[in-house]
């Protein structure tokens, strides 16, 4: 199911969303729902973004919005640095592919794409070029390329496809990377194994991602019939869904008593 559709029918069914905390979203027609898409993991710290929105907030309030220099993305550079434990440089891109392929034509044996909580627990340090989605909703267009300091010399303007990202943008994201390596640090096992009862049954659970086991010619209707029950899954099969991290176990009570047959 294309997210066009899966967001449609969310509104059918509950009307718009007016609120979104944590791992939920608030509609019009007074209906919490539990959401395991979270923006695509855009959203996996929470739809507040932690404190990153103040920070976006301040910076927007004090007028640095033009396209006149701010300040350097130092800050953004550090954070990220921080995150993989090694020095870096950024490029930004409003594509994955294009992301993509400037890493691997910087490093095409050893780029990867960044997964918090990562199944396999690539050691980040050593890998040459890494593309990451900043962990901040509202950032859908947004994708970053690390590349190892001492790799990117002469390349920022050699490049096809990077863009510029707005200062207050980057001051935004710099603090939810940081938020995200405090969240490494606490969020874990614990956190996620306590709502295998239910989940397991359809997912294959790997940390905190859930991957389908409902067969693919049936996804479709499970995604329905998650949302029919106030739980919002990811649309695409493909794509894995997240555990609602500090959710009550009982939303996904209906989910346990109106099971998904397949």
């Amino acid at each position: 199911m294309n997210k066009e559709t899966f967001f449609k029918e969310l509104y059918n069914l509950y009307g718009p969303v007016t609120r979104a905390r944590n791992c939920f979203l608030y509609t019009k027609k007074s209906v919490r729902v539990t959401d395991m898409y979270q923006e695509n993991g855009r959203a996996i710290l929470g739809w507040e973004g932690g404190n990153a929105f103040t920070h976006l907030k301040n910076v927007l309030c004090r007028g640095q919005v033009g396209s006149f220099i701010c300040e350097d993305h130092s800050r953004l550079t550090k954070a990220v640095s921080t995150l993989f434990v090694s020095n870096r440089t950024l490029m930004f891109f409003s594509s994955k592919m294009d992301a993509l392929k400037a890493g691997l034509q910087i490093s095409p044996n050893n780029t990867s794409i960044y997964t918090p909580w990562n199944p396999e627990n690539t050691p980040w340090a050593n890998i040459d070029a890494i593309v990451m989605a900043p962990p901040l909703p509202w950032t859908e267009t947004v994708y970053i390329l690390a590349i190892k300091e001492e790799l990117a010399s002469g390349l920022q303007t050699q490049v096809p496809g990077k863009v510029t990202l707005p200062f207050a943008l980057q001051t935004g994201i710099a603090r939810a990377i940081y938020n995200l390596i405090e969240a490494l640090q606490t969020r874990e096992e614990k956190d996620w194994f306590i709502y295998d009862p239910v989940l397991t049954k359809y997912w294959e659970r790997k940390g905190p991602y859930l991957f389908p086991k409902v067969p693919a010619d049936k996804y479709d209707d499970f995604v329905l019939h998650c949302l029919k029950l106030g739980i919002a899954v990811n649309p695409d099969y493909n794509e894995k869904s997240i555990v609602p991290f500090g959710a009550d176990r009982g939303v996904f009570t209906k989910l346990k008593n109106s099971p998904f047959i397949y």
